[in-house]
C-alpha cells in the first residue's frame, strides 16, 4: 500500500524484454535505504516486487498483465520515473490510500498555467472516469492528485510548483500517456451498493478489436 507522495524521480537504466518476460532496472539514492529485495515499490503508480538491488539501483520483473495494462512499455533507457517505497502504517498519510493497481491508462489532452500552477487535463477510461469526483483523489504516474473537474471522456488537475519540480508531472506534454487508478473507496461502495442490489452491476466487458489495441494486444 501507497500513500501516492512520490519520494524521488528515478531513471530507467534498461528495459529488458525477452521470451522469459520484462525486466525493468531503475537507478535511484533516496529508496535505496531500506529497500530490500522482496520489497513493494510503486514505479510510476504500478506496485512492482523488487528482485535485485545494489547500492544504486534495483530491479523489477514486469508481468505480461503489469505491461498490457500500464505504459511502462514505454520506458527507455534514460527515462524518468516516479518512485515511492510501500508506507509504514505508523506514519501520516499525507495523500491517500494508493494500492498500486493500475485502472488504466490516460492521455494529456491539456496543458495551461494557471498563476503558480499547471492545470493538466486527462482523457481517462471510462472505468476510471466512473470512479473520479469534483474534489476526490486520483493517482496519476503514483502521484496522490485532487480531481477538479470531470466531464464524460477527462478531468482536470492542478499541480503545484512542488509536485511539478518532484515528479515527472512537470514534463508532462499533450500527446503522453499517464498511469490512472482510482480511488479505492469509490470500488468498494459501488460493489457493496451492487451486492444489495441498490445498483446495476457493473457493464461486462467486451473483448472486441478497440480492447485488444488498447492494451497492445494487436
Amino acid at each position: 500500500m501507497f500513500a501516492g507522495i512520490v519520494e524521488e524521480m528515478g531513471a530507467v537504466k534498461s528495459l529488458e524484454k525477452t521470451l522469459a518476460g520484462t525486466r525493468l532496472t531503475i537507478l535511484a539514492k533516496i529508496v535505496m535505504d531500506d529497500l530490500p529485495i522482496g520489497a513493494s515499490i510503486s514505479v510510476n503508480g504500478t506496485c512492482l516486487t523488487v528482485v535485485k538491488r545494489d547500492d544504486k539501483e534495483f530491479t523489477v520483473d514486469v508481468s505480461p498483465e503489469t505491461m498490457a495494462v500500464t505504459n511502462l512499455g514505454k520506458l527507455s533507457a534514460g527515462s524518468p520515473v516516479n518512485l515511492e517505497r510501500a508506507m509504514k502504517l505508523n506514519e501520516r498519510i499525507g495523500g491517500h490510500l494508493v494500492a498500486g493497481h493500475v485502472d488504466g491508462v490516460g492521455t494529456v489532452r491539456g496543458r495551461k498555467q494557471d498563476s503558480n500552477a499547471i492545470v493538466l487535463t486527462f482523457e481517462a477510461p471510462l472505468d476510471v472516469l466512473r470512479y473520479c469526483i469534483s474534489k476526490g483523489s486520483i493517482t496519476v504516474d503514483g502521484v496522490s492528485l485532487t480531481i477538479n473537474e470531470v466531464t464524460g471522456r477527462s478531468f482536470s488537475v492542478m499541480v503545484i510548483p512542488h509536485t511539478a519540480k518532484m515528479t515527472t508531472l512537470g514534463l508532462k506534454q499533450q500527446g503522453d500517456t499517464v498511469n490512472l487508478e482510482s480511488d479505492l473507496i469509490g470500488k468498494y461502495v459501488e460493489r457493496l451498493l451492487q451486492e444489495r442490489g441498490q445498483l446495476p452491476p457493473k457493464p461486462e466487458i467486451v473483448i472486441d478489436q478497440d480492447y485488444l489495441q488498447k492494451r497492445g494486444l494487436i
